[in-house]
């Protein structure tokens, strides 16, 4: 069931890795990539809810979700193979809006599928899973250009848009494993039948585009306790992620390769020193996540969560202070730890505390305290001149001095305060121990 989540989750690894980069190439600089990068948090905004909720009205042939798996999957694999092709950086800006769109639009109907087949005693087990494959994926994302560097590949040899044949070799390999996993997926573990009461659900509830709108906002009024509290951890917790994902790279340039030029061999050096980096903790994150199932059952999701984000945020603030290339790896134990906990121990708490008939609308919301984050950390760090107008506050030339190692400071001390913060969701942690003990029972 989780293969094609794996596919999907290639794709996103392929985006963390190599956007920034690749936006370099074409002549981007550095304070202007998170605002570059806006598609990512606001598809997600748009798109996750809206999809979330008419998944929870779908009955059709092909199932609840199935519908949305595929046409995302085939927007996903598009995106994919054309992005290394970019020859400017509106071509490149462009592509990634509908890399996004397809990844969001299978995402959300992915997470709600979790919950739809599994018992609520089965859940944690389940999410946990879900982070595993997301671990794995993510490091295979990662290693595979220096892989293909340890087999011959010239790490230099660029095309005449300065974008390295590694990169268009990679995302070629995510397209066709992002559709070919996600199709093998949906025909191998069908969507369970829905039951006449759900059907009955689903044919009395209204119709169209006002009515799925309104939806939200009632699912928003009626949000569970538990879920409204979730919003400040994932308000310091992603805005933590987005800093160090857009500039882990260009710290280590600095740090362990001294170089701030981006067509630099040295540069490739980092992209792909990051890389095997970002590929260990994402392996950390795979083992950790079935670790994880165990502890979570004996002391709660939320202490747990807390645990990994404090030492993912301590290898943030330790990662630039690191010169040496092999000693980069100590803090990633950390970053991983938070990354695998990250992509299951919230969905748990969540999973538990929201009704079943709501769960596509509120795993969509969810992702709304997911990207509202990025979008604030876009507006916040980055600024992007358009002539008449310039877009966000710049305050990572003005406050943080154009300097990574900075950044990568402040990402640590929000995932810091995130792991103070989901201490504060005391009644969904309490409903999935209940539950819990319940299954055990």
């Amino acid at each position: 069931m989780n293969l094609g989540f794996l596919g999907l989750q290639f794709s996103f690894g392929l985006q963390q890795g190599n956007m920034g980069p690749i936006y370099s190439y074409l002549g981007a600089n550095e304070a202007q990539l998170p605002m570059l990068s806006l598609a990512g948090p606001i598809t997600g905004l748009l798109i996750q809810p809206l999809i979330g909720a008419l998944s929870d009205r779908t009955d059709s042939r092909w199932g609840r979700r199935t519908p949305y798996f595929i046409a995302g999957a085939v927007l996903c694999a598009l995106g994919l193979f054309l992005m290394p092709l970019s020859s400017s950086l509106l071509m490149a800006v462009s592509l990634l809006w509908v890399l996004d769109a397809g990844n969001n639009i299978t995402m959300e109907p992915y997470r709600a599928y979790v919950s739809d087949r599994l018992n609520p005693n089965q859940r944690q087990t389940g999410f946990l899973s879900q982070s595993a494959f997301t671990g794995l994926a993510q490091m295979l994302a990662f290693l595979t250009p220096s892989l293909l560097v340890a087999f011959g590949m010239n790490k230099d040899w660029v095309d005449a848009h300065n974008i390295p044949y590694t990169v268009r070799v990679v995302f070629t390999v995510g397209a066709v494993l992002s559709l070919s996993t996600i199709v093998w997926s949906v025909l191998r573990v069908p969507e369970l039948p829905l039951t006449d009461e759900q059907r009955a659900h689903i044919a009395a509830a209204p119709k169209g585009f006002s009515a799925t709108l309104a939806e939200i906002g009632s699912a928003i009024r009626d949000m569970p306790q538990a879920m409204r509290k979730l919003g400040l951890m994932s308000l310091f917790q992603w805005f933590g992620m987005s800093g160090y994902w857009t500039y882990a790279v260009y710290s280590i340039g600095r740090t362990v390769y001294a170089t701030q030029d981006a067509h630099s061999p040295d540069f490739h050096s980092a992209v792909l020193t990051n890389g095997e980096v970002a590929a260990f903790y994402n392996a950390v994150a795979f083992v950790a996540a079935f670790a994880m199932v165990p502890l979570a059952k004996r002391m709660g999701p939320g202490p747990l969560h807390a645990l990994c984000l404090a030492a993912g945020g301590i290898g943030m603030i330790a990662l630039p202070h690191v010169t040496d290339k092999a000693l980069l790896f100590v803090p990633a134990i950390g970053v991983g730890l938070a990354w695998g906990s990250i992509m299951g121990n919230p969905y748990t708490i969540l999973s538990n505390a929201i009704p079943p008939a709501r769960t596509g609308v509120y795993m969509g919301i969810f992702n709304m305290m997911i990207v509202i984050p990025m979008l604030l950390f876009a507006v916040l760090m980055s600024r992007l001149d358009l002539g008449v107008v310039s877009l966000g506050f710049g305050l990572y030339e003005r406050a943080l001095g154009n300097d990574p190692r900075q950044m990568l400071t402040l990402c640590g001390a929000m995932l810091v305060c995130a792991a103070l913060s989901v201490l504060w969701v005391q009644e969904g942690r309490a409903a999935a121990i209940r539950l819990t003990e319940a299954g055990a029972a």
